[in-house]
């Protein structure tokens, strides 16, 4: 089975809430991974806050091409009790 992100929502600082194609959701906190040059603007947090889920990779991205592996952002992710 292929893992998709199906939505994004920015929560703080560098913390995404995403809902993957399992209807898992998850917070994330990328604080420790926006290390390299294509990651490097994503430390402003006003650039990072301009996240969006691309249709045609199914991941998160930036308007500079940066993105993550679905795959990484899950098993980076705390999972977020559902609630009836």
């Amino acid at each position: 089975m292929f893992l998709h992100v199906e939505k994004v929502e920015y929560l703080d600082a560098y913390r995404l809430r995403l809902t993957f194609s399992d209807q898992t959701v998850g917070d994330v906190d990328l604080t420790q991974e926006l290390y390299g040059d294509i990651f490097e603007p994503l430390k402003d947090t006003e650039y990072f806050k301009q996240v969006f889920l691309n249709s045609e990779t199914n991941t998160i991205e930036w308007p500079n091409g940066a993105d993550f592996a679905p795959e990484f952002l899950y098993d980076l992710g705390q999972p977020i009790p559902q609630t009836a």
